[in-house]
């Protein structure tokens, strides 16, 4: 298939970090843009860190380190900021236009990128809604949505107009994840999980509650939501399946700083338990990796290639959370579905 042309909207952290593993850029620059005179360095890319964890090799500043993903070419750059989608355009050599709408990032593009590193996803109805009108596949960073009623309406969107759309953490495909899941085997069955990072804002739970779909699986019955604020501490459970944790599943976010913005899982069963060592910043750009590989999947088959129950239970975990929280008891997931068509 031809190079796909990418519209990327949102040149924050996580639009420099995923469109460093997409198309050419100079190294030097995206280490440094200040160089370039830039006056607003308020996103942490500015200062240099959608540089650092792509480019380790300890001689050759230009020799990227992680797994660059072939086939894509960003055609159109939007952000709310024009400033950081003008330098961020001069680090990729000036060949994208800068967007001053967003809904012009998802013109004449095969694909639009929605990128999101420290939001709540409350906007991403909006910004997604003009690309999928028009038929042009669309990556929603996460989370999905903010919440549950947003992300049906989007998947809902998705189907009416035929059009593929993908969401998904890095932390639900990042393969050092996947490799410590294998280890379930040695436990005999799995009776009880658990998950520990994230921090204190819906922007790193949702990473939280996707690595529980990666390790545990989809299907989440109820939600119950413990702690001073909502979706510090949170249980899964997933209603007596065999096939799950029969004791659920915790999601513990709120741990204090982790080195290198790490996360870690356990998993306990009657022949012994294991626990994954911290998962972070180095090990993330492979999932991002994964995540551009499933999305070239997704342009070149026109189909999706992630269920879209499990994006939208992603958001419907969260909003039946902050319920929970509210309510002081669990809450069922069907509860937050009720008002959200299907």
């Amino acid at each position: 298939m031809k190079t796909i042309r990418v519209g990327l909207m949102r040149c924050d952290t996580h639009g420099a970090y995923y469109a460093a593993l997409m198309d050419k850029h100079d190294p030097l620059l995206l280490r440094d843009p200040s160089s370039l005179g830039l006056t607003d360095r308020g996103d942490s890319w500015m200062r240099g860190g959608a540089y650092f964890y792509h480019y380790t090799h300890y001689s050759d500043s230009r020799l990227m380190t992680v797994p660059f993903v072939n086939g894509f070419r960003i055609t159109k750059m939007w952000d709310p900021n024009p400033v950081a989608s003008t330098m961020l355009s001069k680090i990729f050599y000036g060949k994208a236009q800068v967007c001053k709408r967003p809904e012009e990032a998802s013109d004449d593009v095969d694909m639009v990128f929605l990128a999101d590193c420290n939001g709540d996803g409350s906007d991403h109805r909006k910004l997604a809604e003009p690309g999928l009108r028009k038929g042009v596949p669309t990556f929603v960073d996460k989370p999905f949505a903010c919440d549950v009623k947003d992300a049906v309406a989007m998947v809902d969107l998705a189907r009416k107009r035929r059009t593929p759309l993908m969401s998904l953490s890095i932390l639900r495909t990042v393969p050092h994840f996947t490799r410590f899941r294998a280890r379930f085997a040695e436990l005999g069955a799995l009776h009880f999980g658990s998950v520990e990072g994230g921090g204190t804002t819906f922007a790193g739970q949702i990473h939280t509650i996707n690595i529980a779909q990666h390790l545990f699986g989809s299907g989440v019955v109820s939600v119950q939501s413990m702690g001073k604020e909502p979706m510090s501490y949170m249980h899964l459970d997933y209603g007596g399946r065999k096939d799950r944790p029969l004791q659920g599943v915790t999601l513990n976010c709120l741990i204090g700083t982790t080195p290198h913005c790490a996360f870690y899982a356990s998993a306990y069963g009657p022949e012994g338990a294991v626990h994954s060592p911290p998962i972070g910043d180095f090990q993330f750009p492979w999932g991002a990796a994964r995540n551009l590989e499933l999305a070239r999947q997704m342009v070149q088959t026109r189909k999706p290639v992630v269920p879209y129950e499990e994006m939208i239970e992603n958001v419907a975990v969260a909003t039946a959370a902050r319920l929970s929280h509210k309510r002081g008891r669990a809450v069922k997931l069907s509860e937050v579905w009720r008002g959200a068509k299907r």
